[in-house]
């Protein structure tokens, strides 16, 4: 291959450089870096270099850093191949540049804003865009095979590559898309290193529960419903007019991204995290039970880690909540060690109010856990709080209604309440008689009734609801002043109303100092918009910066 080239050959420039005569050397660093280095030239000068790649050692820093910088990623099949080659043989000969070919690679595990296209040097106009997603998945395999080449060579890479890992990682006010790359690319690199599954699942969900607290769900569900009226507004007003096809099938292509940034940046994520749950746990289609509970310890390990103590977050639990719908044992699994958290007095306060509060919303709103077992979980939790209560009816002080000192008894309480809220109906199908005789023995008159008052401290949309629910209205209304015993149509309405507002689906929340238990429950439906693989975003998951 013909090549234009200033100096003499790498090997007659290390040498000079040897002896003090840099100016080669300086020489050959500024032909690296030239924008417009054509691939004939780089495939030239690093068969030159793998030649010499015993004397790069630290001295020759700036000259390897430049190697680095080449613009490979986009470039033609024949310079990617003599690139990966040259990776391999300088990290087998000089670990010190292990820490910076990594460093290389995970930073194209984002688009560039400029990319560079095959022999058309900085390309630079207003469709770029398009052209760099067009390249991308390509781009990204090719990262993706850098990786693999040095953790053949270097078998202890996993050490090394996970705090660059963490240190790369856009900031979370980045685009959507970027965010989407990068964390699509971070599970891919578990797929083959696995060993770094649980630091990278930590990762990606720490910062997910960043995203997930910055905003509040009504604060959400505002901006997306003023959205939603203006966009019917303007379709009233301009709809007739719109002839051209473009702007039609822009507007089309669109419905699916929410208007709040923190929202469409979360919702992304979540869909990028759900594929991956969902095409590591199944094999052809079939789930695989033994891949499944890999990834259930590793992601049960980063909710107690991170899910579980973090306070109002409303989204990123459904990652567990999803790998759970999988398997029925997996969902009783979860449950029993929520239970266990909450009935262990050696776990803080705060931690086993949550997990009471996960456990209630998990039974009541899950629609693939069957009867048997929320019967089975209030078989645990009644026979507690019974007992919460005899200990204290036993101490010979009064009791006083303190969520500060009883918190993990009103959050078991509330989420009693809640389970029947949702379940009475299924517990009473098949047989009225038999249900009714369980609802009974459950003794929850005396639960409402005792002097630590759980009604005084849960969400009045619960209590109400559960009042209604429970035929024991009139026990309570005395000790309640705020409710009245709903009809049918009013306990429709409070539903609906009330309480998606105050309870929507597992915010998170722990009793506070104020005197009112949060309440963790919610809807499990979603509607998932998932990439198809575990592997580079498709293009309808390219978005633009």
């Amino acid at each position: 291959m013909k090549t234009v080239r200033f100096g003499g050959t790498v090997a007659e420039t290390l040498a000079k450089y040897k002896q003090g005569d840099t100016r080669d050397y300086d020489l050959l660093k500024y032909q690296l870096a030239d924008p417009e280095i054509k691939d004939a030239q780089i495939i030239n000068w690093l068969q030159e270099f793998r030649n010499c790649v015993t004397q790069l050692s630290k001295d020759h820093e700036e000259l390897i850093y430049t190697i680095l910088r080449v613009p490979w990623v986009g470039r033609s099949l024949a310079v990617v191949e003599e690139y990966l080659a040259f990776l391999g043989n300088l990290v087998s000969a000089q670990t010190v540049y292990l820490c910076a070919c990594l460093r290389m690679v995970v930073s194209h595990f984002i688009p560039s804003r400029f990319p560079l296209l095959p022999e058309r040097g900085p390309y630079v106009t207003t469709h770029f865009i398009l052209i760099c997603s067009k390249y991308l998945p390509r781009n990204f395999d090719r990262c993706h095979q850098a990786l693999q080449v040095i953790a053949r060579y270097v078998p202890s890479t996993s050490r090394f590559l996970m705090p660059i890992l963490h240190e790369k990682f856009p900031f979370v006010q980045k685009s959507s898309r970027t965010l989407e790359c990068y964390v699509h690319n971070l599970l891919r690199v578990t797929v083959y290193i696995p060993s770094i599954r649980r630091e990278v699942l930590e990762v990606i969900i720490g910062k997910m529960l960043k995203l997930d607290v910055s905003a509040s769900r009504s604060e959400i569900e505002e901006v997306e419903e003023n959205a939603m009226q203006n966009q019917t507004e303007e379709s009233a007003e301009e709809g007739l007019f719109d002839m051209d096809e473009d702007v039609s099938a822009d507007k089309s292509c669109r419905t699916g991204v929410m208007t709040h940034p923190v929202a469409e940046r979360l919702d992304t994520l979540m869909a990028v995290v759900m594929a991956y749950i969902r095409d590591i746990c199944h094999v052809n289609g079939c789930l695989d039970v033994e891949r499944t509970k890999e990834l259930y310890r590793d992601l049960l390990s980063v909710f107690d880690k991170l899910i579980l103590p973090t306070h109002a977050s409303s989204h990123v639990q459904y990652t567990v909540f999803y790998l759970c719908s999988f398997r029925q044992a997996l969902a009783e699994a979860f449950l029993d060690h929520l239970w266990k958290i909450l009935q262990s007095p050696s776990q803080p306060a705060v931690l086993r109010q949550a997990a009471a509060g996960y456990m209630g919303s998990f039974l009541a709103r899950a629609k693939f856990i069957p009867v048997a077992t929320v019967r089975a979980c209030l078989d645990l939790l009644l026979p507690w709080i019974h007992h919460y209560i005899d200990s204290q009816d036993s101490s010979g002080r009064q009791a006083c209604c303190d969520v500060n000192l009883h918190g993990p008894f009103y959050t078991a309480c509330q989420s009693v309440f809640y389970i029947i809220i949702f379940k009475h109906k299924a517990i009473l199908e098949g047989n009225m008689k038999k249900g009714l005789a369980y609802l009974q023995s459950l003794n929850l008159e005396r639960v409402v009734m005792c002097q630590l008052n759980p009604l005084k401290v849960c969400l009045s949309s619960v209590t109400s609801v559960f009042a209604a629910i429970t035929r024991s209205g009139q026990l309570i209304e005395p000790l309640y002043q705020v409710w009245e015993e709903p009809a049918d149509t009013e306990l429709h309405s409070t539903k609906t109303g009330q309480q998606e507002d105050e309870d929507d689906f597992l915010c998170g929340e722990t009793p506070q100092a104020e005197g009112v238990v949060g309440m963790t429950p919610g809807s499990y439906d979603s509607n998932l918009r998932s990439p198809s693989s575990v592997g580079s975003p498709p293009v309808a998951f390219q978005r633009p910066f």
